[in-house]
């Protein structure tokens, strides 16, 4: 599925920092798949954080914004 807008909160927000949560009936590798944010991009900031509940689990990625707009996730360190 494409990205939903409506499916993306916010959570917390503090000193340039989000940490968001997305919910959708696709699979996490479909949500988590580079580009899939990028509707978005210029709310997301380097280094927030996305709480996923996909179809077949959830998880918690790291964001990563280039600077062509490009948001990937990525697993935390």
């Amino acid at each position: 599925m494409a990205f939903q807008n409506k499916n993306l909160s916010v959570i917390a927000y503090a000193n340039g920092f989000t940490l968001w949560h997305y919910v959708e009936s696709a699979t996490l590798a479909t949500i988590t798949a580079s580009g899939y944010f990028d509707a978005v991009a210029t709310l997301m900031n380097n280094g927030d954080i996305v709480i996923i509940n996909g179809s077949d689990k959830t998880s918690i990625k790291k964001i990563a914004v280039s600077d062509a707009g490009v948001v990937t996730t990525a697993t935390l360190d």
